[in-house]
């Protein structure tokens, strides 16, 4: 008996109506990519890659724990003083090894859908592959406004800190890509009062970039009020926080000064300090969102940065962090219903690591609907760890079983590299089996254009009307936007657009 083709054109598609769908209905939808970690100064510049490591291997963390997972040398994996072709080819010895590993199936489908290389990567295959995909990279197609025109990418959020001067996205949004690049405000480090060392020289950008005198609590709010309406008005409608679990005490206005205070003259809050300050200022910014009708996402699970040695060579986002069992439940129920009974409280995504907390992630959407919006707290597709073929069907039966998978805003790359848009055409492809086989089974209706629409409003339409249409009106960026961009001269706050700086207490 033939064996059957690797990666053939119904890869992951078992049924006759799986195939139907992906092919009519899933594969021709463009991406709205609401969740990235895509470089934006590379967007701007219309970056041309040098060569297949860089825009293959150079950031893709998914791929280093594989190596080092192998025994490969970390001087092959990270490493400055070896060639990129030596990295590459470290990699290509690899592969092999990851059968039933998702890696294998990206990495070959990234080399056929980007560079049409239909080559099994291995050692033996590595000098062609590498020779091939090099002289495609340059060509003009293959940079990076050509890889987004490529793949039908209508939206782009990427993560930025609110200290970031946001000048990329000034310039992407006068450079014609029809590709609408947004930013979206990730204010992690406004938490790190139990780091003063981290949390101080942080707050004294926040205040040169915002031009508001930051001396105590109220500034400080005031600095990051600031930052937030300029996203806004650059057409930021997303914000982002990455964190273990939702911290929650009460905390008087008074108590926050006090933390706030004594993490800026170099004394670290203690754990219970923490925590207060952190439910403060985590409503502070969900009121900040409800305000200008943004969407938060909350990434909650992730256990980070869990090998002290590799922190220090490479620094965080090396690759060395872990799914955490943290209780969630409580304390983000506490979180959403405080802001709800405000009516304060944003449209939310939620993402877990732990798989262990779909069903309480997927029951806690379903806890504050108001009629206000669809969806309006959406069960976030599957995570980091949980991006593959078994926890994304993980994630969408807890959603269907607790929820409505019709109205589930689908797959985000949350990658930093251009050759991760063949994710959207791997979720694709298994939101489509999983959706054809119940139709097959007779558990769904075999009727086209219900079961079409279905498929077409995950991959595409939910999300563009969730996000919301702003995305489809920003005109770029005038000159308020562009002074509020340039640094700060060094040790003076930056200059406000149209009127001098006032400072601000």
């Amino acid at each position: 008996m033939a064996s059957k083709k690797f990666l053939p054109d119904d890869f992951l598609l078992n049924s006759p109506t799986a195939r139907r769908l992906y092919t009519a209905h899933a594969a021709p939808q463009p991406i709205f990519d609401y969740h990235c970690h895509l470089p934006p100064d590379q967007i701007a510049a219309n970056h041309q890659f040098k060569n297949l490591w860089a825009i293959w291997l150079a950031g893709d963390h998914y791929k280093w724990r594989a190596m080092r997972a192998n025994g490969v040398p970390e001087e092959l994996i990270t490493g400055t003083t070896t060639s990129d072709y030596d990295k590459f080819l470290a990699w290509c010895r690899t592969v092999p090894l990851t059968f039933r590993n998702p890696l294998y199936h990206w990495s070959h489908l990234e080399l056929r859908r980007y560079f049409g290389i239909d080559l099994i990567i291995n050692e033996e295959n590595a000098p062609k592959i590498w020779k091939l995909a090099n002289e495609k990279l340059a060509k003009p197609e293959m940079s990076v406004h050509g890889i987004l025109t490529k793949f039908k990418v209508a939206v782009v959020c990427t993560t930025d800190d609110p200290v970031d001067s946001l000048e990329h996205h000034i310039a992407i949004a006068k450079s014609g890509l029809k590709t609408r690049v947004f930013p979206t405000f990730r204010p992690d480090k406004a938490l790190l009062v139990d780091k003063p060392a981290a949390f101080n020289p942080w707050v004294e950008q926040l205040a040169a970039r915002s031009g508001i005198e930051i001396k105590h609590l109220a500034s400080f709010l005031a600095a990051l009020d600031d930052r937030h309406a300029f996203f806004h008005s650059l057409g930021g409608r997303v914000s982002d926080h990455g964190m273990e679990f939702i911290p929650w005490d009460e905390c008087s206005d008074a108590e926050a000064a006090a933390i706030f205070d004594q993490a800026r003259a170099g004394r670290a809050a203690t754990p219970e300090q923490w925590t207060k300050f952190g439910a403060y200022i985590m409503l502070f910014f969900g009121r900040l969102d409800a305000k200008r009708g943004w969407t938060k996402q909350l990434h909650l699970g992730a256990l980070r940065n869990n090998n002290a040695r590799l922190l220090k060579r490479l620094g965080a986002d090396a690759g060395v962090d872990s799914i955490g069992d943290f209780p969630q439940a409580r304390t983000l129920a506490r979180y959403l219903d405080t802001l709800d009974a405000a009516g304060e409280l944003p449209k939310v995504v939620l993402y877990n690591l732990n798989p262990a907390d779909n069903y309480v992630f997927a029951t806690m959407c379903g806890n504050f609907g108001d009629g206000s919006i669809i969806g309006k707290l959406q069960f976030g597709s599957g995570w980091w760890f949980l991006d593959q073929k078994e926890a994304m069907e993980w994630q969408m039966n807890a959603l269907s079983q607790l929820g409505l998978l019709s109205r589930f805003v689908g797959m985000l790359t949350d990658s930093r590299s251009f050759l991760s848009y063949v994710r959207h055409e791997y979720f694709r492809r298994i939101l489509c089996n999983l959706i054809g086989n119940d139709v097959e089974a007779g558990l769904i209706p075999d009727d086209t254009k219900a079961v079409g629409d279905m498929v077409e409003n995950i991959c595409f339409n939910n999300a563009s009307n969730f996000f919301g249409l702003e995305y489809g009106k920003f005109p770029g960026a005038g000159a308020k936007a562009a002074a509020k961009a340039r640094p700060a001269a060094k040790g003076k706050p930056a200059a406000k657009a149209a009127k001098p700086a006032k400072k601000r207490r």
